[in-house]
């Protein structure tokens, strides 16, 4: 494994152990040039899926894309760690479980969407406004609105 801080190849796990969902497992490293220590995860792949782009271009789906993004919406928002990375895992069995190698950006977007409204509401709406291009405030309020709506129909619905 290549250590992220200098890219030397000559790296040593120290210590290694199953995550909480045991769906990967967590090798803490070191690296023997600079004495970095950093964390990899080692994850069964089903099967190499591609991402097709609203273009219609397609790229080879990329976990550390989907987290790094997710990342980004949960920026600052006090999460666990251990629920994001269950949250990924999940995300990316569910298109595994598709049958299907190629699938669209959208399909992702909407898992997101879907995981981040159960896991911060913040970080939800942050994430929907780039994924649906918010343009203008008004974006947002309309959006809000929705979400409140949906929000008193499963309250209502509960009663």
């Amino acid at each position: 494994m290549r250590c992220p801080y200098c890219g030397n190849d000559d790296t040593q796990v120290k210590d290694s152990r199953p995550t909480e969902d045991s769906g990967a497992i967590r090798r803490r490293r070191v690296c023997n040039g600079c004495g970095g220590r950093f964390t990899t995860f080692e994850r069964v792949q089903l099967r190499d899926l591609t991402v097709v782009k609203k273009t219609g271009r397609k790229v080879p789906f990329d976990r550390e894309k989907l987290a790094r993004s997710v990342n980004t919406a949960l920026r600052k928002r006090s999460v666990e760690p251990e629920k994001v990375e269950r949250m990924i895992s999940g995300i990316v069995r569910q298109l595994e479980s598709l049958g299907d190698v190629e699938v669209t950006s959208d399909q992702i977007g909407e898992y997101v969407m879907e995981g981040l409204k159960g896991l911060d509401d913040v970080a939800f709406v942050r994430f929907a406004s780039v994924y649906k291009n918010f343009s203008a405030a008004n974006d947002f309020r309309s959006f809000l609105a929705n979400l409140e709506e949906s929000s008193a129909t499963l309250s209502e619905d509960d009663v």
